[in-house]
């Protein structure tokens, strides 16, 4: 059922409001205590299970967790509509998913292990937010200006 470790608009597995907080990101609240007992940070790259994190390119998958994983990161920012991607793709999910997002997503977290600062951390909880109310926004690549482009 659905489309395994990939969820999708009006993924089968979710019920109403399971749909509901993934939407609206309620969903990532419980991960404060994780932020408070230290385990993660506010910001960094998303922590994902094995199967994800050998989706990223192997020169990324080497770098990309020498910061704490975060609540938020570029790449949800960028990727806010990953569901929205996945569901409209004619590719296979998974393919689509290895081979279009998992690459940029690696070069977006890449972009932050070599930008991070309190100011782009700030930035970034801004967007997050942003993105949330304005989901195709482009105001990343403008605060951002040496972001990686998006060409999907």
């Amino acid at each position: 059922m659905g489309t395994g470790l990939i969820t999708v608009r009006r993924d089968p597995r979710l019920l109403p409001i399971g749909g509901f907080l993934r939407m609206t990101k309620i969903n990532e609240l419980p991960q404060i205590l994780n932020v408070i007992r230290g385990d993660m940070s506010i910001v960094g790259p998303r922590p994902l299970v094995e199967k994800g994190v050998s989706a990223y390119p192997e020169n990324i998958r080497n770098k990309i967790y020498e910061s704490k994983p975060g609540i938020t990161g570029i790449g949800s920012v960028i990727f806010r509509d990953e569901e929205m991607l996945l569901s409209n793709t004619k590719m296979d999910k998974t393919d689509y998913y290895n081979k279009m997002i998992m690459p940029y997503k690696g070069e977006l977290e890449m972009w932050y292990h070599k930008n991070k600062s309190l100011t782009v951390d700030f930035w970034i909880i801004f967007l997050t937010a942003w993105a949330i109310i304005n989901p195709k926004t482009k105001l990343p690549f403008k605060v951002f200006k040496a972001l990686p482009k998006r060409e999907m």
